[in-house]
């Protein structure tokens, strides 16, 4: 199953680690906030959002295993035809790698480290935002 993961495009492991980064902000601020849904949503785009992502990255990155680095790398370099409305280019790149990073780690089932990297990532933007 790893080996069918390594040979996906990486652009697939950030369509799923979007969807996983995005549910975890949602339920951890309706678990530790009192928030009305407006206010959860725009207090989850602070973290979402791809220079919020990129900086998570860029914060965690010397914690990262030379595999993760390796999955980093991909998905920060992988051709996106995409371009951001609303970020900047290497914001969007990181952003995309951190979320490759997130997605691979969800579908290699790769869940106590999925944390720990979800942890460490929202922990340091927690203090970027106060």
């Amino acid at each position: 199953m790893e080996e069918r993961i390594n040979e996906m495009n990486p652009l697939t492991w950030a369509y799923i680690g979007d969807a996983v980064f995005e549910l975890y902000i949602r339920e951890n601020l309706v678990n530790i906030t009192r928030l009305k849904p407006h206010k959860l949503h725009l207090e989850s785009i602070k973290f979402v959002k791809a220079s919020a992502q990129a900086e998570a990255l860029k914060q965690i990155e010397e914690t990262l295993t030379e595999e993760e680095k390796d999955i980093v790398r991909r998905a920060r370099n992988t051709k996106n035809h995409h371009l951001p409305k609303n970020a900047d280019i290497n914001d969007y790149m990181y952003a995309t790698a951190f979320e490759g990073l997130i997605g691979y780690l969800y579908l290699t089932k790769k869940e106590e480290r999925l944390k720990e990297i979800l942890t460490l990532s929202t922990t340091s933007l927690q203090q970027n935002t106060k």
